[in-house]
């Protein structure tokens, strides 16, 4: 069994394996950047750490890529008054490669 860990980024947790791809938050990092995440917990088979609140940056990751989500629309309306506003709203995101769990 492989190590698993708990980071914190973007103000949200992901569950996350060495060598797992996923999108998180925004980051300021180049694309081929290594960068370090901040780690609540780590189980590493029978053994297991937490972080009270963190255990330190502990994960590391490469910044693969990054781009911009699907477009969400947004539609505010209020009936008899003629209003009507229409926008919309792509987030932006980061493709990170887990590389280590120390």
């Amino acid at each position: 069994m492989s190590k698993i860990a708990v980071i914190k980024t973007g103000g949200k947790q992901y569950k996350v394996t060495e060598g797992e791809t996923l999108k998180v938050e925004k980051l300021d990092a180049e694309i081929g950047a290594k960068i370090k995440l901040d780690t609540l917990l780590i189980i590493d088979g029978d053994k297991v750490e937490i972080g009270e609140p963190s255990l330190g940056e502990k994960v590391e990751a490469e910044v693969v890529g990054d781009g911009k989500q699907k477009k969400v629309s947004v539609v505010k309306y209020k009936s008899k008054t003629r209003y009507k506003r229409t926008l919309g709203h792509r987030q932006a995101f980061a493709l990170i490669k887990i590389t280590k769990i120390a």
